[in-house]
């Protein structure tokens, strides 16, 4: 039988199996991604308030006045304004949900007259010296991380910072990838090389890493996490990796850190050594890839390690700008 002779009866059975499956394929995609497409939805909503127009008016046109608007828009930090990076997302979330949520069939292009537009701004941006947003996390730096090592505590809190921070580091992990580790995701390599961390949970790419003792003990990864296992008593599997502690610094708590405050764990260790900059959550991931660069290591390597595309931007844009000089147009001339 073919699909335009279904009878009323299939075709309600089949439109339930549709919906049931796209709740399945919803509930399946991580929280982070949810809630940022319901955070791009609301600012939507709020646009399309203010400017009198139809919720599900989704066209080219409307997305192109939604940039112009954004960019007269405050970000999150106070006194700056809303950055690129966060506009485009803005844009993809505002379609992505107009099409999965409100079933919309829309142009596959329509942002694309948006995107111009955003890309004219910025370079107007740029040519007027101007900066929106915080800016690109800086790397947390070996040098970084062995300062951090030195100023921990010694305590419950110090023990498993010390962990996190060198563990996020070594996966060139994002916050959500770390924060949804568990104890059995972390296993000992049986010919005792390392560590095989299994990220099972990731926005972009699930992966395997292969994490190796280095020689410096006070930032290696693997010692730091066996450290917290002892500390911490993680015995359970299905525990999370990395566990709560009280502010004091000797007890452990129940449940695992959020993305959010893995971030916040990055840039108190960095407030704690009183280093020369500010860590955030995505500063160990650039720091990675940044310190493998300089280190030769082929960008294949490095792109696996941390879940990129060989050919990622942006795991290009992650890379120090300093790399110019290991790799000069001018080098063996005169």
């Amino acid at each position: 039988m073919r699909p335009e002779d279904f009878d009323s009866e299939t075709r309600e059975l089949l439109a339930r199996v549709g919906l049931a499956a796209k709740k399945v394929v919803d509930g399946k995609r991580p929280e982070s991604t949810r809630n940022a497409y319901e955070q791009d939805w609301t600012v939507w909503r709020k646009f399309t308030t203010e400017k009198r127009l139809p919720l599900l008016a989704v066209e080219e046109g409307t997305l192109v006045a939604f940039v112009h608007w954004l960019w007269q828009q405050p970000g999150k930090k106070a006194g700056t304004l809303t950055a690129p990076s966060t506009i485009d997302r803005r844009i993809s979330g505002v379609v992505v949900t107009a099409r999965k949520q409100h079933r919309l069939k829309l142009d596959p292009d329509v942002g694309a007259l948006a995107r111009e537009l955003l890309k004219a701004l910025v370079k107007e941006m740029e040519k007027a010296g101007e900066q929106r947003g915080t800016g690109k996390a800086p790397a947390l730096l070996v040098r970084h991380m062995k300062a951090i090592s030195k100023a921990l505590p010694t305590n419950l809190l110090g023990v498993r910072n010390r962990s996190l921070m060198t563990m996020h580091f070594a996966v060139a992990g994002r916050e959500h990838e770390l924060a949804y580790l568990r104890v059995r995701d972390i296993t000992e390599d049986e010919d005792e090389r390392g560590l095989v961390v299994d990220i099972r949970v990731s926005k972009a790419k699930p992966r395997v890493v292969k994490v190796p003792l280095l020689q410096d003990v006070s930032i290696c990864p693997v010692r730091s996490w066996r450290r917290w296992c002892d500390a911490a008593g993680l015995d359970d599997p299905d525990d999370f990796a990395f566990r709560r502690v009280h502010s004091k610094g000797t007890t452990l708590q129940s449940g695992g850190l959020s993305p959010v405050a893995v971030g916040d764990v990055i840039t108190r260790c960095g407030e704690i050594a009183d280093l020369d900059i500010r860590p955030t959550g995505h500063s160990p991931r650039r720091g990675l890839a940044t310190e493998s660069k300089k280190a030769g290591n082929d960008r294949s390597a490095i792109a696996a390690q941390g879940g990129w595309a060989p050919d990622s931007k942006a795991m290009e844009g992650y890379f120090d700008e300093g790399d110019g000089w290991e790799e000069n147009a001018l080098l063996g001339i005169v």
